[in-house]
């Protein structure tokens, strides 16, 4: 008692006996029990052991925080609120407390955070660096365009890839599986095989390069039905792959899951033409799969839109719903007379209303060109 009195700050006292630990006293207990009516009496020249717990947790001070957490966990609220019994080859050391273990976990944590978040900050830079080629290709060849690439988290699962060539360039947008760090992964393996297929087949097939893509990306993910083992992932990516041939003003369209959403200058409506519903590199996507080529001609002053389902699927507004297809063209047509530039944040503007307090759902990218 005269302890507990003197050092207010103690939760516990260990119970040595030679310098073995055999039990633990708590303040709050203690007292409890000695503010009884004649308890003072009774117990006050016997023995502290009738008080102590005889089961606390003891740990050897070479464990690790990590291992201390999870075996404090296990023992329960009791060596959170009591404390536990620290030793050195079994011979006393001292105390430890719960709320002491909380903040060491917490600052353990909080480091270990601050070093992924960093590790995560420098793979956006370079991300950024991977597809930064690709927009100042888009604004050499086609300066009334724009685009937008809005990771959900800091890292993202979307990529675009854009090339200028002699007669004509070639577009890709994609919405690989995942977001933040996997998806950030898997969109360097898509556009490495996007890379690779462009510099072997050329720009001007898009429905050939997708089925490029799709063979390298099951190869190198072994999702191949039928190869041996069950595949231990079922990743891929949806895309639109584009050529535009200038001289004939037409538009080579192959998607995978990802629409091409075109506006003639003499049209009311948008022309949309959807993409197969066959991702690239799935399990279930045939290794042999050949997307469809869509011809699309482009008279002069034609608006092109394409985005990642990051954009229609979002939700929001008042009755939380998906933003949609219909209200993203509706909103586009509202705008047509508009540069690219301010119809795209138009529509950025519009969705980050309709978002309101929901959280970002998906990685959004979109673009937008007049040819």
């Amino acid at each position: 008692m005269e302890v507990f009195y003197s050092r207010r700050d103690l939760i516990s006292l260990a119970v040595i006996e030679g310098d073995r630990p055999i039990g633990l006293i708590n303040r709050d207990i203690f007292l409890s029990q000695m503010s009884k009516p004649f308890h003072r009496e009774l117990y006050d020249k016997k023995s502290c052991i009738a008080f102590m717990d005889k089961e606390p947790l003891i740990v050897d001070a070479d464990m690790s925080i990590e291992a201390l957490t999870f075996k404090t966990v296990e023992v329960g609220e009791k060596a959170l609120v009591d404390g536990f019994i620290v030793t050195r080859e079994g011979r006393f050391s001292g105390v430890g407390n719960g709320l002491q273990l909380l903040g060491a976990v917490a600052e353990t944590q909080a480091e270990r955070n601050r070093q992924i978040m960093q590790s995560i900050e420098y793979a956006s830079v370079i991300q950024q660096a991977m597809l930064r080629a690709s927009r100042e290709a888009l604004s050499t060849m086609l300066p009334d365009a724009a685009l937008v690439w809005e990771p959900r988290d800091v890292v993202g699962g979307d990529f675009y890839h854009f090339a200028a060539f002699a007669d004509g360039w070639f577009g890709a947008v994609a919405d690989c599986t995942g977001h933040g760090v996997p998806g950030a992964f898997m969109t360097l393996l898509a556009s490495a095989s996007l890379s690779q297929a462009l510099e072997r087949l050329g720009p001007r097939d898009p429905s050939t390069l997708l089925a490029a893509v799709n063979r390298n990306v099951k190869g190198l993910l072994g999702q191949v039905k039928g190869a041996g083992d069950a595949p231990q992932s079922n990743d891929g990516l949806d895309a639109a792959f584009f050529w535009y041939d200038a001289a004939r003003q037409q538009l080579l369209f192959a998607g995978a899951r990802v629409a091409l959403h075109v506006l003639r200058p003499d049209a009311q409506q948008f022309e949309s033409i959807a993409g197969e519903r066959v991702g690239v590199g799935y399990v279930d996507s045939l290794a042999d799969y050949a997307w469809p080529l869509h011809a699309v001609e482009l008279p002069e002053d034609s608006l092109l839109f394409v985005s990642t389902d990051g954009l229609t699927d979002q939700i929001g507004g008042a009755r939380k719903i998906a933003f949609g297809k219909r209200r993203s063209l509706d909103l586009i047509l509202a705008n047509r007379a508009q540069t690219p530039s301010a119809i795209c944040a138009r529509l950025v503007e519009a969705l980050t209303e309709w978002q309101g307090a929901q959280s970002r759902r998906d990685d959004v990218t979109l673009f937008f060109a007049r040819v």
